[in-house]
């Protein structure tokens, strides 16, 4: 097991190590471990390596100036100059706020970005100021629309932070496939086959091959066929890559430049990088904040007392990562061998102390 401070600490001397300000390298791997101590260890520090290598390619600006191109009193697009999305991200979130307690709302399109960890980290930044958070990215194209061979979308997630009075908050953090792409490298790195309904082969055809996206198969979107409803996460990723891609300037579609794990380093063609969509809203916006928070109390209750399968227990979003994170916080982070030798190998390389 290893403690969320010192893998913590680890990241930061990796990311200062490629010439990120400290500030930013802090941030960075503050966004990064959050995903391990929510229990999405596909996200977290499992892809640090992956970063280091954007950088290697040319692909990662570990000083970015990042800035505004474009705004009105309640939008912006920003530019993350090729930034750790883990960066570009919160400071576009900050900016979304910002516009939010002057004007309402704020809504943030951001361009030439890189992939920027877990979507629900950047939505629930807005919780801090009392108000509901929205987050998307668009991503790689691993991914087949319902009836496609190719592979056109990414797994394209959508984040929403909504805070309550007493009850903890409303935290959605979604991919708008099956299963987030990350999940095939947990199971890759552990030699299993993936269930049914994940993933499809390079003829279209359903398969348990975890590694079937890199043989020219691809990822399903969520509700993995037309007769079980694909049609609806293939409509939810393509919201979020117009919204983040086409809105912004970023690449959209099948030109969306991949992370280091997809397999491929180089994207169809040049373009703005990774786009993200964020978003802030006062709920003085809408009615008074007390209200609202108050019926979303009484709201998670309704849920939280609903008749539930034998064995089972009904979840309000975000109960499973926050749960987790209460235990991780404290009994440590457990990391798969393949993890633990991907960051001596970092440490290695840039002399770095690393405990195995």
């Amino acid at each position: 097991m290893y403690q969320a401070s010192y893998l913590k600490h680890f990241t930061e001397e990796v990311f200062l190590a490629i010439g990120c300000r400290p500030e930013e390298a802090k941030l960075a791997s503050e966004v990064l471990i959050s995903a391990d101590l929510r229990g999405v260890d596909s996200h977290g520090i499992a892809r640090l390596a992956g970063y280091v290598r954007l950088y290697d390619n040319g692909r990662l600006n570990p000083t970015p100036d990042i800035k505004i191109v474009h705004e009105t009193p309640s939008t912006a697009v920003v530019d993350g100059d090729r930034g750790l999305g883990l960066v570009v991200a919160p400071k576009a979130m900050e900016i979304a706020m910002e516009k939010a307690e002057k004007v309402g709302s704020g809504w943030v399109s951001v361009r030439n970005s890189n992939h920027f960890g877990i979507a629900g980290y950047h939505a629930m930044l807005a919780l801090q100021k009392e108000m509901i958070g929205m987050t998307m990215t668009n991503a790689a194209p691993l991914v087949a629309p319902t009836f496609s061979l190719d592979k056109l979308l990414g797994t394209n997630p959508i984040a929403v932070a909504v805070p309550a009075l007493h009850e903890p908050p409303f935290v959605a953090d979604f991919a708008s496939t099956a299963v987030a792409y990350g999940k095939f490298e947990i199971l890759q790195r552990k030699g299993l086959p993936a269930p049914l309904g994940w993933a499809q082969d390079a003829e279209g055809q359903d398969t348990t091959d975890s590694n079937a996206v890199k043989s020219g198969g691809g990822l399903l979107p969520l509700g993995s066929d037309r007769e079980h409803g694909s049609h609806k996460g293939y409509g939810l990723g393509a919201i979020v890559d117009i919204f983040s891609g086409v809105l912004s300037g970023a690449n959209f579609g099948p030109w969306v430049p991949p992370f280091a794990t997809a397999g491929f380093m180089s994207a169809q063609e040049g373009g703005l990088g990774t786009g993200h969509f964020l978003g802030a809203m006062r709920i003085d916006g809408f009615r008074p904040a007390d209200d609202f928070k108050k019926d979303m109390d009484k709201w998670i209750g309704a849920f939280r007392g609903a008749r539930a399968v034998e064995g089972k227990r009904v979840l309000i979003p975000g109960d499973p990562e926050r749960e987790i994170e209460a235990v991780r916080s404290i009994e440590g982070i457990e990391l798969l061998e393949p993890v633990i030798l991907s960051l001596s190998e970092l440490a290695q390389r840039f002399n770095i102390s690393f405990d195995k």
